[in-house]
């Protein structure tokens, strides 16, 4: 407390104000993005395909998946991507699933090439427009 002149030559009491408490906030950050693996039921919900249809496609070589000691199946969060791609190319090629794995091969081959020539290409102008 300080003490304050008066008008009439008296002093009078009056508080200083207190100074106002620190508080400290802590802020924890969670990243919500997808799941680093998928199980074989969550892949089979998500596509739509049965899960021994799944367990088929990852014996053709037409979807990676890791094993665990246990021997459970585990997928790439882009499997069901993967797995609506291969459905989309059977339903539109006379084709059966071990033959569709060379035309996915195929595909994802092009795409990059592609890529690369899209990039080669970037900083120049050309009438390429086909590319």
């Amino acid at each position: 407390m300080t003490t304050a002149p008066r008008p009439g030559g008296a002093s009078r009491r009056t508080a200083t104000p207190a100074a106002a408490p620190t508080l400290t906030v802590r802020v924890r950050t969670a990243t919500l993005g997808p799941p680093l693996r998928l199980g074989l039921d969550a892949v089979a919900l998500r596509s739509g395909i049965h899960p021994d249809l799944v367990r088929r496609f990852v014996a053709l070589g037409l979807v990676d998946a890791a094993r665990d000691a246990t021997g459970r199946l585990w997928f790439d969060p882009s499997a069901p991507v993967a797995l609506a791609r291969i459905q989309r190319l059977r339903a539109a090629l006379p084709l059966n699933y071990a033959s569709l794995g060379l035309v996915v091969d195929l595909l994802d081959r092009i795409s990059e090439l592609e890529d690369a020539l899209r990039r080669s290409n970037a900083g120049s102008r050309s009438d390429e427009s086909w590319i």
